[in-house]
């Protein structure tokens, strides 16, 4: 289990001053918090007050690692009460090792401890000696343990011989025997303490030398060295009350890398682990009781750690139903190494406090299986026992987490996974589906590595993947809980056992020739420094649920070597009902790639099921397995029809210390021209499935038509999922698929809508063509009766005949129009010469159908300065569906024309009028270039050519932000800084360009900083139309005015010279000032001219006035857009509930909220890492300051100026 790599000493300081930074970008972490270089100082002041924290905290004798000696009458009474069910597992533990001595203690020979993996007895010793300690009056299981430790004691390390260097043993023997050392203390003679003291102290050296010169000192959330610094802390803390000095070296370098460890973790989003739920749990029983010994000795309080307040998910969100097994993503047994009972029920105690944590804990215990697979291994089922006796908090009540009972989607957006029908019981209608497309080492990890923000971090180097499985676009399936397709859990690193594709010929194939999977594979661990290794990452594109069904779908074409030349490997799942699943691989690779065949694979580690051959209909090959005469089906076939035969096997591979046997599905396909489609159905015995086969294939997506129980289904795909444009053409929305089923069509994302009124309004009684081909029956009916009869006329028989025929033709020739202007087969294709035209006639049926018009969205985001708007840059840069451009900036700059925009806000309101009537033309011009032409707007922008004047004229607009000190620069000190900000405009420019030249039809979004746009959104509308999208973001004017008169020294009030802008705007006639040249004054701003002109007025009048004003005029004006072009925002719920406010704009966008803007925006908002300007730090807590900080008589005059329109925002009242 164990995978060791040595390395070099890396001294890294304790803990990291945190200072905001005003540097913008469309880099993924240019918004990070900057850490201060110069760390030697602070490393110093840290120390020393440590160690004055030392010298004032009692000694205290033993124990006292978890709790002091007058605790320990409270635990042997809760033994036996509120504790008792978890006091049972403990007895029952101890009476199964009491019952075999010869197999529980460690051996009485060296050699044959070392001989063997031997952290059991590390493992088993708290338990044991906890129990001993609940129980005194057990003499036997007290010698039991004495002997236990004695043999232990009198080895001469604790170490495995075959591994000599892999200190894991050593860190679970230490913990162990320093844990049980404490706990027995008063129940041992003085020779023995000094004994089992001294040997506590040899083995903390020795950890803490081998910790400055093995890998896993310096690889960060990494289970070998949360387990290692575990123990090393537990040795010093036991050590440290007879020799401090010594001890106290070992807790600086523990708390030194732990820190470190959880300001890594809180970057997480997820509360998720890279080395999946098997080692995840192995971590987190270190990383929760380094947590608690922190806080306890050290008054270190980590509690607020958002990592901690999402691990639940980890657990919760991972289970199979039946709370027996979990995802086996990354090296993994069936569930769990460690815990989760310790884990969650520490989580509930000190952080959730909801009940979520003991009920998962009682549900897991509960269905502990008693043999088979899933059984925990014996050398760790009991070894949190102990931990979780101590947290345990009966006081919670046990309670499922909302919305427990029905399958839903769970997504981990920094780990890459996503989830479906987990913790559930186990019934014929709970279904489970997985799904993996992450980066290496998580979002989190892997963007630390690539983007470098902080300098104690040595790439890849710092971090250790090795338990990483090549397994981007993998999934599992398990209709009725019974699985179907699983992972090949812990094993060696092998594409093939992850139900992934791999290619042939690879002119870089490694094993397995000529076939390669994904990179890093073809070792016992993945090779993480490999070439391309360190780039290599999947992408989920998309995850949504409606209903009972799911969609979700993974780009995973930069986990293959470049030398293939894929272009896209694009899996996509669709859970079409609890026991219907269909895959489809969309594969493009580039004309002159070297591979020719592609390879799938399908797993099942359930050794009494076999898959077997299977047919279906007679016409696709397929495979089946018999559960109990219950038959689970798959099939397969490409988009030319053809479905090979698979290749049945079974296999052994290594894991852990054992072989696991596993059986698999492999199916092999020609790529036989630059794109290939291969559909797979999986479906459960109860469902009945009559028909499936693609009735569309064109470059940008396909169409299947799938039979389930009678009813057909339409799936609609785009496979061009960067392609916003391809998206909206073929689908109609900006989604990425849909099933139309009876009379409604499912988008997912957005919804789901009924379509039998829309086909009513299309449905014709007699269509043209048939009218056409009634009247031209007629008159061939007619000829033939003339002929018939031979009558008589003056027109010659000739004559008339040729008339005859030439109408017919002249009909059949206007139905031959009529049906070609409604073509969208495929065949019409061949007629055509523009194919591209056709492709947006298919995309275009449904469409059509449903009577709607596509309309692209262009966001305008608009707001009073200082209301946060600026965080929903995370929702859309770095987006393959928007170019984020804030304005004005540099070479981004408002033109000048009659009406001259204030920065910070003005009175006037913009009509659509004024458009019509020709006002503001040069501005309507400039933001028709802007929006409509933005890639040849930004070509057109002349870089390093701005005159003196516009740059000087820049600087002043911006000179508040780039003040930074009273003294005065020298000339080549202004010109050096001058050329700095020149340069970094300029490559903002180039950013730009360069997403656009990826990403072409990304849509733009205008972020406005000035709140004078917040009146002016008719005037977008007038010139933008339908396809406007503004966010109005609005704050809670108590927050807003504590940020601008609170926040900052000297005060955001007077940065921007508040004052002086308002005296600015009110001293023209009547008050009205630049306004009064068209007549759009916003009445509501004649209070805020009266509070102004009073004497008496102070800041926080004036502002609350000023933000009744410009909200109320917002409101008022705004409220005549329509709902599809406007929607208000508020900040504090991006904050306190970003997921959920985050869908409600992408579905006002009419686009599915991608994964990866839900990981930005969970990290601006939960982490306390995002920095905001003139705002600081970011939280939910944070956003609340006002309340603490704010003299009460001021929110009270906010509170009694604001209220009613406060009232109607959902603001309530704080002092009454």
């Amino acid at each position: 289990m164990a995978l060791m790599l040595t390395g070099h000493t890396l001294f890294l300081a304790l803990m990291m001053f945190a200072v905001f930074t005003f540097e913008e970008s469309v880099s993924n972490y240019s918004d990070w918090v900057t850490f201060m270089e110069n760390l030697d100082q602070y490393d110093k002041e840290k120390l020393d007050s440590f160690g004055a924290e030392q010298k004032v905290k009692k000694v205290s004798l033993h124990p006292s690692l978890y709790f002091d000696a007058e605790d320990v009458h409270v635990l042997r009474q809760k033994a036996h009460t509120s504790h008792s069910h978890i006091f049972r597992t403990i007895r029952s533990a101890v009476m199964v090792m009491l019952s075999n001595p010869m197999y529980y203690l460690p051996p009485p020979k060296y050699v044959d401890f070392a001989a063997k993996w031997n952290e059991v007895y590390g493992n088993n010793l708290p338990p044991l000696a906890f129990y001993c300690l609940l129980c005194p009056e057990d003499k036997a299981a007290l010698d039991f343990t004495v002997e236990y430790m004695d043999r232990m004691a009198a080895y001469k390390n604790w170490l495995v011989e075959s591994a000599p260097g892999d200190e894991v043993p050593l860190g679970h023997s230490l913990t162990g025997f320093a844990t049980a050392y404490d706990f027995l203390y008063n129940s041992l003679e003085n020779v023995r303490r000094q004994k089992y003291l001294e040997k506590i102290r040899s083995a903390s050296k020795e950890m803490f030398e081998y910790s400055k010169v093995r890998s896993w000192g310096k690889q960060l959330l990494h289970n070998h060295q949360a387990t290692n610094m575990l123990a090393l802390l537990t040795g010093a803390l036991v050590t440290g009350v007879d020799d401090g000095s010594q001890a106290n070296i070992w807790k600086h370098a523990v708390v030194d890398v732990m820190e470190k460890t959880m300001f890594l973790l809180n970057h997480i989003v997820d509360g998720s682990l890279d080395e999946g739920v098997a080692y995840g749990s192995y971590t987190a029983k270190s990383i929760t009781q380094y947590v608690f010994l922190a806080q306890r000795h050290f008054g270190i309080n980590n509690l607020e750690n958002n990592w901690l307040k999402m691990h639940f998910w980890f657990y919760y969100a991972t289970l199979l139903p039946g709370f027996q097994r979990t995802v086996g993503v990354a090296d993994s047994n069936y569930n769990w190494f460690y815990g989760p009972e310790s884990q969650l029920v520490f989580l509930d105690k000190f952080v959730l406090k909801n009940g979520a944590g003991n009920w998962l804990a009682q549900q897991i215990r509960k269905h502990r299986p008693k043999d088979g697979p899933m059984v925990p291994s014996t050398a760790q089922r009991w070894s949190t026992l102990h931990t979780e006796f101590i947290w345990y908090s009966a006081e919670i009540t046990p309670q499922p987490p909302p919305d427990y009972g029905t399958a839903k989607m769970h997504v981990f957006p920094n780990w890459g996974v996503v989830t479906y029908g987990a913790g559930l019981p186990s019934s014929q209608t709970n279904t489970f589906v997985s799904f993996k497309s992450g980066k290496l080492g998580g979002r989190a990890v892997y963007d630390i590595v690539h983007f470098q923000p902080y300098a104690w971090i040595d790439g890849w180097r710092s971090f250790n993947p090795g338990h990483e499985h090549p397994d981007q676009n993998s999934f599992t399936f398990a209709p009725n809980g019974q699985v179907f397709v699983s992972e090949a859990l812990y094993g060696p690193k092998l594409s093939h056992l992850n139900n992934v594709l791999v290619f042939a010929p690879s002119p870089t194939s490694q094993c397995n020739q000529p076939w390669e999977g994904q990179l890093g594979e073809c070792a016992q661990w993945l090779k993480w420094i490999g070439h391309e290794v360190g780039d290599s990452s999947g992408e989920i594109i998309t995850a949504s649920q409606s209903g009972d069904m799911m969609f979700v779908s993974g780009e995973a074409v930069s986990a293959y070597t470049s030398a293939m030349k894929l272009k896209s490997v694009y899996r996509i799942l669709l859970l079409l009902n609890s026991q219907t699943l269909l895959v489809v691989d969309h594969i493009e690779k580039e004309a002159d790639s070297p591979v020719n065949s592609v390879s799938a694979f399908f797993h099942n580690l359930d050794i009494d099921f076999k898959y077997i051959p299977y047919k279906f209909k007679n016409k696709y090959n397929g495979a089946m397995m018999d559960v109990w005469d219950a038959h689970y089906k798959m099939f397969w076939f490409d988009h030319h029809g053809s479905s090979p035969v698979a290749r049945i096997q079974e296999a052994e591979q290594a894991a852990e210390f054992k072989k696991r046997w596993t059986q698999f599905v492999n199916v092999t396909f020609p790529m036989k021209s630059t794109l290939t489609r291969i559909v797979y159905l999986f479906y459960g015995p109860y469902v009945n499935v009559s028909n499936c086969r693609l009735i569309d294939n064109v470059k940008s997506g396909f169409q299947i038509s799938l039979s389930v129980n009678s009813t057909e289904n339409t799936v609609s795909v785009v496979t061009d999922h960067q392609n916003l444009k391809a998206r909206f053409d073929y689908l109609g929305f900006g989604g990425f698929a849909k099933v139309v089923h009876e009379n409604k069509v499912t988008k997912f994302g957005l919804g789901t809508e009924s379509v039998e009124k829309l086909i009513k309004n299309n449905r014709v009684v007699l269509p043209f063509g048939f009218k056409v081909n009634i009247i031209a029956g007629l008159i061939l009916g007619v000829s033939l009766v003339i002929l018939a009869f031979q009558w008589r006329f003056y027109v010659s028989f000739s004559k008339m005949l040729r008339w005859i025929l030439i109408l017919v033709i002249t009909l059949w020739l206007t139905e031959l129009v009529d049906v070609w202007s409604m073509c969208t087969q495929p065949i019409c294709a061949k007629w055509s010469s523009d194919l591209t035209r056709l492709e947006h006639d298919e995309g275009n049926k449904d469409k059509r159908l449903e009577g709607t018009s596509i309309v692209f969205p262009d966001v305008i985001i608009t707001s009073l300065p200082a209301s946060g708007a600026e965080i929903l840059k995370q929702l859309f840069f770095n987006s393959s569906d928007f170019l984020y451009m804030r304005i004005p900036t540099a070479y981004l700059e408002i033109p000048e024309s009659e009406f001259e925009i204030d920065s910070f806000v003005d009175p006037c309101e913009w009509k659509a009028s004024d458009v019509q009537n020709g006002h503001f033309h040069l501005l309507k011009g400039w933001l028709q270039s802007l929006v409509r032409d933005t890639k040849l707007h930004l070509q057109n922008i002349q870089l390093y050519e701005a005159s003196r004047s516009k740059i000087t004229q820049h600087s002043a607009i911006n000179k508040d932000k780039k003040k930074r000190s009273k003294k005065r620069e020298s000339l080549l000190e202004q010109r050096s800084r001058a050329r700095a900000s020149q340069e970094k405009d300029a490559e903002y420019i180039r950013e730009l360009r360069r997403h656009l030249v990826y990403y072409p039809s990304a849509r733009t979004v205008l972020s406005l900083s000035s709140g004078s746009w917040t009146l002016k959104l008719p005037f977008f509308q007038e010139i933008l139309g339908p396809s406007m999208r503004a966010l109005y973001v609005v704050r809670d004017p108590r927050a807003w005015i504590y940020s601008m008169l609170y926040k900052n020294k000297p005060s955001l009030y007077s940065l921007k010279k508040v004052p002086q802008r308002l005296a600015a705007m009110f001293k023209w006639e009547n008050g009205k000032g630049k306004c009064s040249v068209n007549e759009g004054y916003a009445f509501e701003y004649e209070s805020l001219r009266k509070e102004f002109s009073n004497s008496n007025s102070n800041a926080v009048s004036v502002l609350s006035h000023l933000w009744l004003a410009n909200t109320a005029a917002a409101l008022r004006i705004n409220g005549d857009l329509l709902p599809t072009n406007y929607l208000m925002v508020k900040f504090e719920d991006i904050v306190s509930f970003p997921q959920k406010t985050a869908e409600t704009i992408f579905a006002f966008l009419g686009i599915p909220l991608p994964p990866a803007s839900l990981n930005q925006i969970l990290f601006a908002t939960s982490t306390s890492l995002f920095y905001l300007p003139y705002e600081g730090e970011i939280s939910p807590s944070s956003i609340h300051a006002w309340k603490q900080n704010m003299p009460k008589k001021e929110i009270r005059l906010i509170e009694d100026t604001c209220f009613s329109l406060m009232e109607h925002l959902g603001y309530p009242k704080f002092v009454e």
